[in-house]
């Protein structure tokens, strides 16, 4: 049934839903790669469709920005919609000189400064970590593109205007890889509901070089990441 946030129907979504952060970005995804795909949600812009990769029913549908945007719709994807499968395919930005723009870093987990986690533990801390059920067909497919990847640490962070300016050094320095702002969000949701997920992210920024990418660039041109996702996906 429809939730406040996403109207659909019973059997709209397939079991693995692809999650980039823009809506329009999905829309992208899902025109220029599934067969058939329909749109299966617009509410407040969050577009969803669902369509088929190589034969495979699959989804997409953006998750907007921060942790609890994706929190809602990750939640009500696997509570409502009977969805198994949430892999965040995103932009981050490099905090280590050996991870380029344009690389890939799949989180294998994720720290965060957000209190989401320890709020559902009473304040005890929380194991934010990737399903390995979906981390190691994404790095096999990865592997085979011969495509730039990093796999390792995340941090997830409710600042995109740090608050903080030795931050950064400090999280290269304990080699996590990237800095982004959803992926211990949707591990802690896909924990609480019994779901799977899995961040994966596309270099937009380097941090340490002041390198970027533009926003036409970011919504269109991250098709190695979806590739790999969409090859992946297909064996879930």
């Amino acid at each position: 049934m429809a939730t406040p946030h996403i109207a659909a129907n019973p059997g709209d979504f397939a079991d693995t839903v692809l999650m980039p952060g823009d809506p329009l970005r999905a829309k992208h995804i899902a025109e220029t790669y599934l067969a058939k795909p329909v749109l299966v949600n617009d509410v407040r812009g969050m577009l969803g469709y669902t369509g088929e990769y190589r034969g495979r029913r699959l989804s997409v549908m953006g998750s907007g920005m921060g942790v609890p945007s994706i929190s809602i719709y990750a939640h009500e994807l696997y509570t409502q919609f009977n969805v198994k499968n949430i892999v965040r395919i995103g932009s981050c930005g490099s905090i280590r000189d050996e991870v380029k723009v344009r690389d890939i870093v799949i989180g294998m987990g994720a720290g965060t400064d957000s209190l989401v986690n320890r709020v559902r533990l009473n304040h005890y801390d929380f194991a934010a970590i990737a399903d390995y059920d979906l981390l190691e067909p994404v790095v096999n497919a990865a592997r085979r593109r011969e495509t730039r990847y990093h796999v390792g640490a995340l941090f997830t962070t409710d600042l995109f205007y740090a608050a903080d300016p030795g931050l950064t050094e400090r999280l290269s320095a304990h080699g996590v890889k990237a800095v982004e702002m959803e992926a211990a969000g949707l591990y802690g949701v896909a924990a609480a509901c019994g779901g799977k997920a899995l961040a994966l992210c596309t270099v937009s920024d380097h941090l340490l070089s002041g390198e970027r990418l533009s926003p036409e660039e970011r919504r269109t041109s991250f098709n190695d990441m979806v590739e790999i996702a969409l090859e992946a996906a297909v064996s879930f």
